[in-house]
């Protein structure tokens, strides 16, 4: 039986078959690696790759049949939007595992609990990607927010990395009782918890539009609490410091795609009908992120902190895809804004790796490269990874030929052709914020290449790292200067997923 006749035979079963295949195979990890007595982990690590890979290809394959699988009783929504984010997510933590390696080796942290909850985190993510129903988007959300928090807590002996898990813990557990108290009003005022259901609830205009509004605004908040959008920001900066820089990369990288996805499936898919009301606040997430993060990041000397705020600011900028939903009393500019946001996150997740992953390659046993001083003459000890470091830093400031130039005059394009005055004075704030922003990315290039360096040991690092980092700063040329494949399968996922 071919994979088509499949999904047409057993559809629950192939809906499911990806979250299915890592739920084994996270469990098997760690059962393997009770009997694994290398320090090195070598077999957990391959295998946990390994299985990785198997459901990577799995979403792959399910992707390029570009179809869309209502399954569960209609929780589950098999579509394209969730199978490429699920290619991106499964091939962050991918990277991310192959990034985090050596520097756990160093900390006493590489132990089968690595692999483990990384595995599950991005079960949680695949959950979240396919959700249709309420209780199903707070289960993926509650999946991989309590992996995260465990990995963050793993070093038990660093006073920094308890406190940066505790703060996330609580802020956590206050943004998820936001994001359920919103569902629970939204299922009081329309009596079902399918998100198809409430978006035909709303559209009757029979509801009581005050009960509505108020649960908008929780779902929103818990929304940008999870984006880490201003004034829901507060444990980016402290969690992504705190946090040993191999987790901090797991944080910074595929729960955005989760987030993203959960925002498209909550607000577009199921709320659509009071686009006018969570038009607005996000408008103003997206403002205030944006001035908030790029002037807190300038005065920043940690670069891990200072990367905090950038994201944060990044956040702010793919919001703006979000805006544009209701143009004129119409809904036509929405699919153009939503491709956009969905090229951005994904582009600026494949950066976060990029930018963290240097930060591990420079970090060695009892000293962290995670302030900005550590980087000073990186140029002279080495060329390349300067010089891939400063690709990274190029894509997050919006400067060609980078992948992430593209991606800020997509969201920027989405926005002027409305032709409405306020988004495109919105798109002139974007640019001019953008500018300031430029500085604080600038002057980590300006450190490497133009300070005299404190440390001229040479860099050891694993040949795989070291051909990874490369590799990663490669697609970051190659996407900003060949974006349109990329941009083109956005679209496709958007309007599919619009379109069912």
């Amino acid at each position: 039986m071919n994979l088509t006749s499949w999904l047409k035979a057993y559809p629950d079963a192939a809906a499911v078959a990806p979250l299915a295949l890592l739920l084994t195979l996270a469990c098997a990890v760690a059962l393997v690696d009770l009997f694994v007595r290398d320090p090195q982990r070598r077999v957990s690590y391959r295998l946990a790759q390994l299985s990785l890979l198997a459901v990577l290809g799995l979403s792959l394959a399910y992707f390029d049949k570009g179809f869309t699988i209502y399954a569960m009783q209609r929780m589950i929504v098999a579509d394209p939007m969730g199978h490429l984010l699920g290619v991106f997510a499964t091939l962050a933590a991918m990277v991310s595992l192959a990034y985090a390696r050596p520097y756990a080796a160093d900390r006493d942290m590489l132990k089968g609990e690595l692999f483990s909850l990384s595995m599950f985190s991005l079960l949680g993510i695949l959950v979240m990607l396919e959700a249709n129903n309420f209780l199903i988007v707070y289960l993926g959300v509650e999946l991989m927010s309590l992996s995260l928090y465990a990995l963050v807590a793993m070093r038990r002996d660093d006073i920094g990395a308890t406190e940066a898990a505790m703060k996330y813990f609580v802020l956590g557990a206050l943004s998820s009782g936001f994001l359920l108290y919103g569902l629970s009003m939204m299922y009081g005022a329309t009596g079902s918890l399918d998100i198809g259901e409430v978006y035909k609830a709303i559209g009757t205009g029979q509801i009581n539009r005050g009960v509505l509004s108020l649960g908008t605004v929780f779902v929103v908040a818990g929304l940008a609490f999870k984006l880490g959008a201003v004034p829901f920001h507060m444990w980016v900066p402290d969690v992504y410091q705190g946090s040993p820089t191999g987790v901090t990369l797991m944080i910074g990288a595929a729960p955005k795609l989760a987030a993203f996805a959960i925002t498209i499936r909550l607000l577009v898919e199921g709320m659509i009908g009071l686009g006018l009301e969570w038009q607005q606040m996000i408008v103003f997430l997206s403002v205030a992120s944006m001035v908030l993060g790029n002037l807190a990041a300038i005065a920043q000397t940690n670069l891990k902190r200072m990367l905090a705020y950038s994201t944060i600011a990044q956040i702010g900028f793919m919001l703006l895809g979000l805006c544009p939903t209701v143009v004129n009393l119409n809904t036509i500019s929405a699919a153009n804004g939503y491709s956009s946001s969905l090229f951005y996150v994904i582009t600026d997740v494949l950066t976060t790796l990029g930018t963290f992953g240097t930060i591990l390659l420079l970090s060695r046993h009892g000293h962290e490269a995670d302030r900005i001083d550590d980087f000073r003459g990186l140029a002279r000890r080495s060329p390349w990874f300067a010089g891939v470091m400063a690709i990274f830093m190029f894509s997050l400031a919006g400067i060609p030929p980078t992948v992430g130039f593209y991606a800020k005059l997509a969201v920027l394009q989405a926005l002027v052709s409305t032709n409405v005055t306020g988004f495109i004075w919105l798109a002139v704030i974007a640019v001019l914020l953008s500018l300031l922003g430029a500085y604080y990315y600038l002057r980590v290039v300006k450190v490497m290449y133009f300070d005299e360096p404190v440390d001229m040991r040479p860099i050891e690092a694993r040949g795989d790292v070291r051909a990874l980092l490369s590799a990663n700063g490669a697609a970051i040329l190659l996407l900003g200067i060949l974006p349109g494949g990329l941009m083109a399968l956005c679209v496709r996922a958007i309007v599919q997923a619009l379109s069912t």
